[in-house]
């Protein structure tokens, strides 16, 4: 078969996925302006130049062998730097105060969201299973993939964990399996079966995120109502069935992708969920926070209050603040990735998560360049592959998540050299992966803001009509009105997006700062810094490579 040929069948097969949503006659986004990307850099070389010239500065280390509140022991002899740092108690502020502590004590105003989230699920579902099958006229693709996946990074960056606590998975799953409103329920609700020791780690999570990730873009249920109504149905079930079989909830901390997605990007949230006096806790034997009451249920993912100090694996349920009998749990203001710069504690399977997510989000960008369905074609004619080109994707795919995680190591390998190898690699490995939660968070955060933004447009005429019920597909115009009904101006949408680059990779260069102390030693002066270097190309490669996707024109989604 023939070059030409072999494009043509090609072209022919084209039809969904990845390769699709970059096809022909797609509408595009237009990228970050060259000023704004010079400007990006001009901050991370000023940015770089502060970091060399202030020095690594020595900081206390944590114990050896210390827990976090899930019993789980990090790696490593020493953790992160030990400094405090400054924290204020919403329920403590004149004015504010007192709603939040009504809010926080009281379970109706969370019942009431949940409720909303649910019915606003289940309308997706019918939309997708029974409406009509264009994507950009259908309630179950608009909202989930315009509005829900894109919208919820950014409610990450200001209120953390706080979806898990209104997710329609959960709350659906926990009625249906304990057929309580919110309530504790009795014993025999559950089998109550302890998860295997082989899955209790984010690995299942990550698994869940790559084949997500393998749906969405390869197989293009983006574009199809009635898949992502399925794949809504998938996810429930699953949360259902892990309810049912396992105690607490075992789905939300070890399988949910979505759940350990925001579990991780709310390390860098200025809000926390934590002790109002922390001597409260010290001096508590009850532990409600933990058990529970007869009414409150426990802890779902088995967090004691006192012991606290990430955000990771906290849903933000409140079952510990109505179930405390001193009152002393409440939302807090932190300053801004100081969980991710000090006080969360490395583990072997999140640094992995944590790299997967860099990884992942340069992907799901890369999909939406104009040349993307080039690239895809030439890789499917090289290894003579014709239809719908999922071993190309795949291929694309495994090697979007390995090129990044062979930098990092390469990158943790010379640090760990250069420092003298007296930490070991794992050791580095762990404590430095915590670079790539701002790297990823940054980016993902300005891609979808030019989503969110920009294809935002028509949301109101489909809540108008939910099912699509007499729609044709949107034309040129209406395209182009789309982008133009924006709630921000082009310029402050590029802003934003520049702003949110630099803001990531200073974020980067803290947490190798001061997460180097415990690879490098303490009191090593300029030294120590200078075998910090590889981590700090290392961040700026990848901040790099962002600001040249977000530079090129971005297809829309639908």
């Amino acid at each position: 078969m023939t070059p030409a040929a072999w494009d043509a069948v090609i072209a022919a097969n084209l039809c969904r996925g990845a390769s699709a949503s970059a096809g022909g006659g797609a509408m595009v986004h237009p990228g970050l302006p060259q000023a704004w990307g010079m400007a990006v850099w001009a901050v991370m070389g000023l940015a770089t130049v502060w970091t060399f010239a202030s020095g690594l500065g020595a900081a206390a280390r944590a114990p050896a062998g210390l827990a976090d509140g899930a019993g789980r022991r990090f790696v490593g002899t020493a953790g992160p730097p030990a400094r405090s740092y400054w924290r204020v108690s919403l329920a403590q502020l004149p004015g504010l105060g007192g709603a939040v502590r009504y809010l926080t004590a009281h379970v109706w105003p969370l019942v009431t969201l949940r409720l909303l989230m649910a019915g606003i699920f289940l309308l997706v579902i019918a939309a997708g299973l029974w409406g009509t099958p264009l994507p950009e006229r259908n309630l179950a693709t608009v909202l989930t993939w315009n509005i829900w996946w894109t919208g919820l990074i950014l409610a990450v960056a200001v209120s953390g964990s706080a979806w898990c606590a209104i997710c329609p998975w959960d709350s659906l799953a926990s009625w249906l399996a304990t057929r309580r409103l919110w309530r504790r329920a009795p014993p025999w609700t559950s089998l109550g079966l302890r998860l295997p020791r082989q899955l209790r780690s984010v690995w299942p999570a990550l698994a869940l995120f790559v084949g997500l990730t393998w749906l969405e873009l390869g197989l293009g249920i983006t574009q199809s109502p009635y898949e992502t109504a399925l794949l809504a149905l998938a996810m429930l079930v699953m949360a259902t069935a892990a309810m049912v079989l396992f105690e607490r909830k075992a789905f939300c901390q070890h399988m949910c992708p979505v759940g350990r997605t925001v579990g991780f990007y709310a390390q860098l949230a200025p809000v926390e969920l934590r002790p109002v006096a922390e001597d409260v806790c010290a001096r508590c034997t009850s532990l409600e926070c933990y058990h529970g009451t007869r009414e409150v249920p426990p802890c779902p993912t088995f967090q004691v209050m006192g012991r606290m100090t990430q955000n990771t694996y906290c849903t933000s349920c409140g079952n510990c603040a109505r179930a405390c009998p001193h009152e002393n749990v409440a939302w807090r203001l932190r300053p801004l990735s100081a969980e991710a710069v000090q006080s969360a504690r490395p583990h072997w399977d999140e640094a992995w998560f944590m790299l997967s997510l860099l990884a992942l989000t340069g992907f799901h960008g890369l999909t939406m360049m104009p040349f993307w369905e080039g690239w895809i074609s030439q890789l499917a004619r090289l290894i003579g592959e014709s239809g719908r080109l999922l071993v190309s994707f795949s291929i694309s795919l495994g090697a979007a998540m390995v090129l990044p995680a062979a930098l990092y190591a390469g990158a943790v390998w010379a640090t760990e050299r250069l420092a003298g190898g007296r930490r070991g690699f794992r050791r580095a490995f762990t404590q430095l992966a915590f670079t790539a939660l701002p790297l990823a968070f940054a980016y993902h955060l300005a891609h979808n803001l030019g989503h969110l933004m920009r294809e935002s447009g028509t949301v109101g005429e489909v809540l108008a009509n939910p099912f699509g019920i007499d729609t044709l597909p949107l034309g040129a115009a209406a395209r182009h009105g789309r982008m133009a009904g924006v709630p921000l101006t082009q310029d402050a949408v590029f802003a934003l997006q520049a702003a949110l680059l630099a803001l990531g990779f200073v974020i980067a260069l803290r947490v190798i700062r001061r997460r180097g102390v415990a690879v490098v030693g303490e009191g090593r002066g300029g030294w120590g810094l200078l075998a910090l270097a590889p981590m700090i190309l290392f961040a700026i490669a990848a901040t790099g490579w962002h600001l040249w996707m977000l530079m090129q024109p971005m297809v829309m989604r639908m």
